[in-house]
């Protein structure tokens, strides 16, 4: 049989005529995002083997573009390889007679070429299907049936319900309200055999926060990483689904975790460049301690980002050891309407301010900002006091960070004697922070929020955090200077009287002797 194109290439064009027939509803329920394939062939490229047998699993296989750009880079790097088996995992029956083709012309393409093929398709969901493997009870003596050589995935994104089934079974992984691409990566990990490797695109939100930190444990506890390809822009790698997610490929080996060794990061804007990453090399302690409580992945990709994460390593102070604390507010505003008024209103009820993120600028608390449904006063009454907080000293941040803002940490300083009030209402989409005990001097107030509204500030983050979620978790354990320096800092910043982002940015610059590499 003449084949006049690669598998890949056709595994492509099924999923383009499979996108015909279907909704972005139905995509958005079974959390499809179909693998461009450029990036399908990227993610083969990343693998090197060099046996005569390999079994291969893939699960959310789609119309099976993963499967067929590894088979084609495994045949075309590995001259010895005589039999491959695979087995794939796909639930929406939607796509199945698209993947079945798939298969079949693979199957031809390998048969010209005189490899033997096996391959298994299988509908049962693939966590549920497979959560004896997450089994921490008499482990030894549970059966597990299928060990593979390789896995690559290109899971489905959505969260789950805590009580789904799903995420009760995966329950050694799972804080909070999981998201089943996280257990997908964990699965894949624990059903590799031992020197086996994965390759995987995902979000990179799982580098961070506090929801994953039990799943970066038992992945990071299991695999090794090798290899990171992280895509820049937001909308440009899965643009075919109009995805807005910052994603990326890791590539790693299921081997005792061992320091000493390198990861290279490999960073593009999206498909364009992809061929033409920048390269970075970096020892593997440098961009996650396996030491740590919270396991953080940070995404270097930079000579900048290396200059930076070397400056944060030499700290050792964390708001946290300084007695600092930081709370979300507790004013949910569907729950709290009754007490929110939009003008004050004299005599009639007591009323004290209340403070939206659109109220927080860098170095700025802009109150009153009348904006629809964003009313500026909330009641202070025995029924809202709660929801309030003592009118102290306090430095407001944003818990989310727009589209449009070019930092992702926006801070605001808050001194008491600036609002004539007892109390203040602060909305939970912004954070504050406070001292623990005692008082919460000027220069430290504005030494740290120097410091958060500053472009170092700014850049250490965005290695560790994907996404436009500022959390108190992640900020109580960041690195910060010597509390001495930080008030140095604010006194200095204070004498000049000049918060302008510039003078911010030369400022912090001086005090850490941080020097911006050129571009």
């Amino acid at each position: 049989m003449i084949l006049l194109q690669s598998p890949t290439s056709f595994a492509d064009i099924m999923g383009i005529e499979y996108s015909k027939t279907v909704n972005q509803q139905h995509k958005k329920a079974h959390g499809q995002f179909f693998t461009p394939i450029e990036i399908a062939e990227l993610m083969g490229r990343l693998i090197s083997y060099n046996k005569e047998t390999c079994s291969i699993l893939d699960p959310g296989c789609g119309t099976g573009i993963l499967s067929c750009a590894l088979i084609e880079n495994l045949v075309y790097t590995n001259k010895s390889l005589k039999q491959i088996s695979l087995t794939v995992y796909e639930t929406d029956t939607e796509i199945l007679p698209y993947l079945r083709k798939t298969i079949e012309y693979l199957t031809n393409w390998l048969s010209d070429l005189n490899i033997e093929f096996s391959f298994f398709t299988k509908t049962s969901d693939f966590i549920l299907d497979n959560a004896h493997y997450f089994s921490t009870s008499d482990e030894l003596f549970t059966e597990h049936t299928d060990w593979f050589d390789i896995v690559i995935s290109n899971p489905p994104y959505f969260k789950l319900p805590i009580n789904d089934k799903r995420a009760i079974a995966s329950k050694v992984i799972v804080s909070g309200h999981p998201n089943i691409y996280a257990m997908f990566m964990a699965l894949s990990a624990k059903m590799l055999k031992e020197g086996g490797q994965l390759v995987l695109i995902t979000p990179r939100s799982y580098a961070s926060g506090g929801y994953f930190k039990l799943f970066r444990k038992y992945f990071f506890n299991l695999i090794s990483i090798e290899k990171v390809h992280l895509f820049v822009s937001r909308k440009e790698t899965f643009n075919r689904d109009k995805v807005l997610q910052e994603t990326v490929i890791i590539q790693g080996i299921k081997a005792e975790p061992k320091n000493k060794l390198k990861v290279e990061i490999r960073s593009s804007v999206g498909i364009n460049d992809i061929r033409e990453p920048f390269v970075k090399t970096f020892d593997r302690e440098e961009i996650l301690n396996l030491k740590s409580d919270d396991k953080i992945l940070y995404l270097p990709t930079t000579d900048n980002d290396e200059a930076i994460l070397k400056i944060f390593k030499r700290w050792n102070g964390t708001l946290t050891k300084y007695n600092i604390g930081i709370s979300t507010g507790p004013v949910v505003a569907f729950r709290a309407w009754k007490y929110i008024h939009e003008v004050y209103e004299n005599g009639k009820t007591l009323l004290a301010p209340l403070l939206w993120l659109h109220n927080i600028k860098k170095m700025e608390v802009l109150w009153p900002d009348h904006k629809p449904e964003r009313g500026q006063f909330i009641r202070v009454e025995n029924q809202s006091k709660s929801l309030l907080v003592p009118n102290k000293n306090y430095i407001f941040l944003r818990r989310f960070s727009a589209k449009d803002d070019k930092n992702r940490l926006i801070a605001a300083p808050h001194f008491s004697d600036n609002l004539d009030t007892e109390f203040i209402g602060i909305e939970n989409k912004v954070n504050y922070i406070y001292k623990k005990i005692g008082y919460f001097e000027k220069s430290e107030i504005i030494g740290i929020c120097a410091l958060l509204n500053s472009k170092l500030f700014d850049q250490y983050f965005r290695m560790f955090n994907g996404n436009v979620n500022v959390s108190a978790t992640e900020l109580r354990e960041i690195p910060f200077p010597p509390l001495e320096d930080i008030r140095e800092l604010g006194d200095s910043l204070i004498l000049s009287k000049d918060f302008s982002e510039a003078n911010i940015n030369n400022t912090v610059s001086r005090f850490t002797e941080y020097q911006e590499a050129p571009a």
